[in-house]
C-alpha cells in the first residue's frame, strides 16, 4: 500500500511552494546576495571632472597625439598653472601631406567638447592646434581656411565653454586672418603665435623650413602657456585665493625670437619650404602677406626688425 503520510513539495501544493521560496529568500539574505541588480550606467561626478582639459590637434605627418608642440605647450601650462588638474585630448584626424582632412578633424573636435560639457560641464576647455592643426582649430572658430569654408564651426552656446585658444604656425596668419582678428566667436580669447623665420605664417625675408618645424618649442609654447594659464586661473580668483594670473604676466615678452634647435626628422619629411604649396593645392600661391598691422585696440601684431630679430610676429588678444 502507498503511504498516506505528508507529501513531499510539488507544483500544485502552494503551501510547499510558499515554504521552499521562503527557504531560498532567507540563503539568498544570509550570504548577501543583493535582491535588486542596478543597470544603471555610471555617471561622471565631479571628482571625475578635470579643471581643465585641452583639446589639441597636431601637426601635418606627426604621429598620433598632440604632437610636439602640443606636448610642450601642455607641459608647460601645466608647469604655470601648479595646482589645477589638466587633460588633454588628441584630436583624432589624418594630417597628412595633402591636408584634405581638416574638416574631419574640426569635426571629432567639436564633438569631444559636446561631450566634455556633457559630461563636465565646470571644466574650462582649451584649444591648440599647430601647422595644420592650426587650421583644424581655425574651422572650429569659424575662421575660412584659404578662404574656403571646410566645415561647420563650434555651436554659439559652446564658446562660454571655452577658456582659451593657442595656435602656432597657421597658414592664415600669413594672409592677414589670424584666429583672434578674424573669428567673432572665439577671437577675443585667442593667442597665434608665429615665429618670424617660418615660411608657413610669414611673409618676408629670413625665412627658413627649420623655423616652422623646429621653432616653436620651448620659446611660443611657454608664451602661449602664459597667456592661457591667465585665462584659465582668473577664474578661480574669486573661489580659491591663491590661485591668480602668473607673476609678470602681461609685461614685454623677449627672448622669443627663432628658437633653431638642431636637426629635425620632420625637416626631411616635409622638404624645404618651396614645396609646401604643392603639398597643399588649397592655398594658392604664396602671395606677400600683409605685412604689420593693429587691428583694433586690445590686438597686436608684431614683425621683427629683423631675421634675427627676437619678439615674435603675434596677433593676441587679452
Amino acid at each position: 500500500m502507498l503511504s498516506s503520510g505528508t507529501p513531499g513539495p510539488s507544483a500544485g501544493s502552494g503551501g510547499s511552494a510558499r515554504r521552499w521560496a521562503g527557504l531560498a529568500a532567507s540563503a539568498l539574505l544570509s550570504v548577501g546576495a543583493p535582491l535588486v541588480v542596478s543597470t544603471a550606467l555610471p555617471v561622471a561626478s565631479a571628482a571625475d571632472c578635470a579643471d581643465a582639459e585641452v583639446i589639441f590637434a597636431r601637426g601635418t605627418d606627426e604621429p598620433a597625439g598632440v604632437g610636439r608642440v602640443g606636448d610642450g605647450f601642455v607641459d608647460a601650462l601645466r608647469k604655470q598653472t601648479s595646482g589645477l588638474n589638466i587633460d588633454t585630448y588628441a584630436v583624432n584626424y589624418k594630417a597628412s601631406m595633402l591636408q584634405l582632412h581638416g574638416g574631419d578633424g574640426a569635426k571629432d573636435a567639436i564633438a569631444h567638447i559636446k561631450s566634455t560639457v556633457a559630461a563636465c560641464p565646470d571644466t574650462k576647455i582649451v584649444l591648440g592646434g599647430y601647422s595644420q592643426g592650426a587650421s583644424v582649430m581655425d574651422i572650429v572658430a569659424g575662421v575660412p581656411v584659404g578662404g574656403i569654408p571646410w566645415g561647420d564651426p563650434l555651436p554659439p552656446q559652446y564658446a562660454n565653454n571655452i577658456a582659451a585658444v593657442a595656435t602656432f604656425g597657421d597658414v592664415a596668419t600669413r594672409t592677414g586672418q589670424a584666429l583672434p582678428t578674424t573669428s567673432t566667436l572665439l577671437g577675443s580669447k585667442a593667442i597665434d603665435l608665429c615665429n618670424p623665420a617660418d615660411p608657413i605664417c610669414h611673409a618676408g625675408p629670413g625665412n627658413e623650413w627649420s623655423g616652422h618645424t623646429q621653432g616653436y618649442v620651448p620659446g611660443y609654447t611657454d608664451q602661449a602657456a602664459a597667456f592661457v594659464a591667465a585665462k584659465l586661473l582668473a577664474g578661480y580668483t574669486q573661489h580659491m585665493p591663491g590661485y591668480g594670473p602668473p607673476p609678470g604676466y602681461g609685461s614685454a615678452n623677449t627672448g622669443y625670437g627663432p628658437a633653431i634647435m638642431g636637426s629635425d626628422p620632420d625637416t626631411a619629411m616635409h622638404g624645404p619650404s618651396t614645396g609646401y604649396t604643392a603639398e597643399t593645392p588649397a592655398y594658392g600661391p604664396q602671395a606677400p602677406g600683409p605685412g604689420p598691422s593693429t587691428v583694433g585696440p586690445t590686438a597686436t601684431t608684431t614683425a621683427p626688425a629683423s631675421p634675427s630679430a627676437q619678439t615674435p610676429l603675434a596677433a593676441e588678444v587679452r
